[in-house]
């Protein structure tokens, strides 16, 4: 089984509206606000179950992080300036994002 590399620094940069994440095997990514938002790991966003996407209205460009607070040892909780919130963004999660960016 392959460990997943632990992330070492997450970094929200409000004037270039991107999170930088880098991990302890040295990668590093930049992905931007808007597909943080666009790809949300949230039900609401995914849908339920295996069936496709629920059409989602499209992001603002000028969308901006407000906050984000860890869930445990394996996630961030990223808010968004339109309210949402609901999905959990593991760390695996985070690294696919980044690698298929």
């Amino acid at each position: 089984m392959t460990v997943m590399p632990w992330p070492t620094e997450l970094r929200f940069r409000k004037g270039a509206q991107q999170l930088h994440i880098s991990f302890e095997d040295e990668a590093e990514f930049t992905i931007p606000y808007q597909r943080l938002r666009e790809e949300s790991p949230s039900a609401e966003v995914q849908g339920h179950g295996a069936g496709p996407k629920p059409p989602q209205p499209p992001v603002p460009s000028d969308i901006f992080v407000t906050r984000a607070e860890p869930v445990g040892r394996y996630a961030v909780r990223i808010y968004f300036s339109d309210g949402h919130s609901s999905g959990l963004y593991t760390w695996k999660y985070l690294r696919q994002l980044g690698e298929t960016g």
